[in-house]
């Protein structure tokens, strides 16, 4: 069977990630990505058949470290060409409501939402601009990270604040995370055997960003990020929410600018800022049970809000039926799951211990029979993007 190659590139505003997939099979032909871009310490990590590699690439940017993944792709002598190529798009807007093949109309209406995410969409623009140079006939996808939260209502998306703000400015929720969501959900529906036609879901991706969303029948009707990926829960060094007034205090009482208070909310807050050791769950985790005190109080006041937001979706929805675990702490942190799950003891969720400390049986299961379910569902972000990447390219094949 002939080899059909999709690539997916995730460029970002400081590294870059690209996966090459068989979609004839499913898997990974190589992985891998660049970090530190524009520094000395650049260099390009990758991964084929379980082996891993590493490239220097001192001073690269975003140009030189496509360039090198494309030499990479090419040195691999792939029998077949490209069949397209998916990128990783933060922020459509409203102006994208589904994954859209790239032309001079999408790079232009990506362009006009990066205003919402200054940080992401440029980079993103950047990547899809110079994969065009390097591969200027293999069709190309845009998928984005807010295209799955379109169908949330006004009643969901919208702020308390005057209209006008959202009908000059775009101000409203529009949620993040979208792929990984979306992916998650649908295998829930196939593993725990849910009816695909009506289902209450809530997805929960952990990682050092997180998000949950209520799914309502494939469809997502609430989401806890908002404008930007800083609303919603607590991350590893994102506040999460909080009251808004903190920017006056912080001025008038630090002189701190809304560019300082900005930053400390994104760089200095979440589980970095209450336990002042670490962002990572793994190092917390640890700490805490060496008897760390602000590390165990970093990892309850993360759970806490967790579960609050959970509960808060769970009236969105109206009933609940599932509550998926995803991402790297909602995969890999038993202790977290349990944490979360004890205090949400009101929805009758029941923990089989020895399942949650498997990562869930061969469904993802980590609940008893009574009660709604709660699993563990590994995320796959790229896959998604390369399987929208295709059907994209075979509905609209090239003239």
């Amino acid at each position: 069977m002939a080899v059909v190659p999709v690539l997916v590139i995730n460029s970002g505003s400081s590294s870059l990630k690209f996966s090459l997939f068989d979609m004839t099979t499913g898997n990974d032909i190589l992985s891998g990505s660049v970090d530190r871009l524009n520094t000395r310490n650049a260099e390009l990590n990758w991964h084929q058949a379980q082996k891993k590699h590493t490239t220097p690439l001192p001073d690269q940017g975003h140009s030189g470290a496509l360039q090198a993944v494309n030499n990479l792709v090419t040195r691999l002598s792939l029998k077949e060409p490209l069949a397209g190529i998916g990128h990783r798009v933060v922020h459509g807007g409203e102006t994208f409501t589904d994954s859209a093949r790239i032309t001079e109309a999408t790079l232009h209406g990506i362009e006009t939402c990066a205003n919402l995410a200054p940080l992401h969409n440029p980079a993103n623009v950047l990547g899809i601009q110079v994969m065009q140079a390097l591969y200027p006939s293999v069709p190309q996808v845009a998928v984005f990270d807010t295209a799955f939260h379109q169908s949330l209502d006004p009643e969901a998306f919208l702020y308390a604040v005057p209209m006008k703000l959202y009908r000059e400015q775009g101000v409203r929720r529009y949620g993040f995370h979208g792929t990984s969501h979306k992916y998650v959900a649908q295998q829930a529906v196939q593993q725990l055997a849910l009816n695909p036609e009506s289902h209450a879901i809530i997805t929960a991706h952990l990682g050092n960003g997180c998000s949950a969303t209520a799914i309502s029948d494939g469809f997502s009707i609430d989401t806890t990020m908002g404008m930007t990926p800083l609303e919603g829960l607590v991350m590893g060094t994102r506040s999460g929410d909080i009251d808004p007034g903190l920017h006056e205090y912080l001025s008038e009482q630090l002189g701190w600018s809304i560019a300082d208070v900005t930053q400390m909310l994104n760089r200095d807050s979440g589980l970095l800022g209450l336990s002042e050791l670490s962002n990572d769950m793994r190092t917390l985790t640890e700490a805490a049970a060496g008897g760390h005190r602000q590390a165990r109080q970093a990892i309850d006041v993360f759970c806490f809000r967790l579960a609050r937001q959970i509960g808060g979706l769970a009236a969105s929805l109206g009933r609940l039926d599932a509550l998926i675990f995803t991402g790297g702490i909602g995969e890999n942190a038993a202790d977290i799951r349990a944490n979360v799950l004890q205090r949400l003891g009101v929805f009758g969720f029941e923990l089989d211990h020895d399942l949650n400390m498997a990562h869930g049986d061969s469904r993802g299961q980590i609940s008893t029979s009574k009660g709604p379910v709660a699993a563990v569902i590994p995320t796959r972000e790229e896959w998604m993007i390369a399987q929208d990447t295709l059907r994209l390219i075979n509905e609209t094949p090239t003239n």
